[in-house]
């Protein structure tokens, strides 16, 4: 039976609504507490690319970071899903060379950039999309880049098995508080791992993420630096135009945002303790901007609307126009979350 749903947003267009976007979103806070939910939130998601900066953790918790002279906007590529701008792909480099390595070490395929003008740029140039513009490159290049530091040899990371593959799964599983095995295991388009995790557990990580109940020292730490390098650089971690860069860079580390492939979402509010997780049930990243700024909006207090321009950019994320190739104003998706 299909998890229980609710209506996250809606399309309008000559003044009707003409679409519907359905799927569950929840707010926990750091001790697993539901505040508020959406549809059923018991039931497993596949996380995807959200939990980036959680597998990103033994990368600075491990003392590797320090050791291999990674800058902040090196460990804020680790936790991106970027759009494969030359600055993503240059920076992807230079992780791998601070351990000896070059692009034939990831193991996350090739695609052309997401962000068009890139990939035109690199058609114009006559050259060809690698590993280095794949929107998990950083993610991958902090495995290759862990996985030297600890004396161990990188090949097949992407593997289960794989020494470096289990220590940061451990951290998926100890954050979020379930198991992480062969039994809810799928395979994510980078090729590394993905668990399928129920939603409030998914949202009660990044409350921990934000907030470091149940961390340890170091752990804590950890979060607290990689959420400081994604806010000092909210560029590397999607590029030009995209919601997370966006809502980042106003932000600062009031908030963490972060979208994964099929319509899920996460933020942490480290001020409030709060973890907040969506999953659209047809995969439409539009509906989840639209929602997760609404519960931003919602539940961000005077944190998140200390001003004019705060309010501003929650408001105009949350009901974003449309229009189509004249330019001409359309219509509109809008939250449609019962808050």
């Amino acid at each position: 039976m299909a998890a229980q749903s609710g209506l996250l947003a809606e399309v309008t267009r000559g003044g009707r609504v003409e679409s519907h976007h359905l799927g569950r979103a929840v707010v926990v806070d750091a001790d697993g507490g539901v505040v508020w939910s959406c549809g059923d939130v018991d039931a497993a998601v596949f996380p995807r690319s959200t939990v980036k900066s959680l597998l990103a953790i033994e990368l600075v918790e491990s003392g590797a970071a320090d050791r291999l002279g990674l800058s902040s906007d090196a460990l804020a590529l680790a936790c991106a899903s970027h759009g494969g701008e030359k600055a993503h792909a240059e920076m992807a480099a230079t992780m791998l060379a601070s351990v000896g390595r070059d692009v034939g070490s990831l193991e996350c395929g090739t695609h052309w950039p997401t962000y068009e003008p890139a990939g035109r740029a690199l058609a114009a140039a006559h050259q060809n999309a690698c590993p280095l513009h794949n929107n998990c490159s950083g993610k991958h290049a902090g495995m290759v880049c862990l996985s030297c530091d600890q004396g161990v040899d990188p090949t097949g990371y992407i593997d289960p098995s794989h020494e470096i593959q289990r220590r940061v799964t451990d951290v998926l599983a100890s954050m979020m508080d379930t198991p992480h095995d062969d039994s809810n295991r799928g395979m994510d388009g980078c090729s590394m791992p993905t668990y399928a995790v129920p939603l409030k557990a998914l949202a009660k990580g990044f409350a921990r993420f934000g907030a470091g109940t149940g961390l340890s020292e170091g752990r804590f730490r950890a979060a607290t630096r990689l959420r400081e390098a994604v806010a000092a650089n909210p560029f590397m971690v999607a590029g030009t135009g995209r919601y997370d860069t966006k809502i980042m860079d106003r932000f600062g580390t009031r908030a963490f945002v972060k979208m994964g492939a099929e319509g899920v979402m996460i933020a942490s509010l480290p001020e409030l303790g709060l973890g907040l997780a969506i999953k659209t049930d047809d995969g439409a990243n539009r509906a989840a901007e639209v929602a997760m700024s609404a519960l931003l909006r919602r539940f961000g207090g005077e944190t998140l609307c200390a001003d004019a321009a705060d309010r501003d950019i929650l408001d105009t994320t949350s009901v974003q126009t449309l229009r189509n190739w004249n330019g001409f104003t359309v219509g509109e998706i809008r939250s449609a979350l019962p808050l």
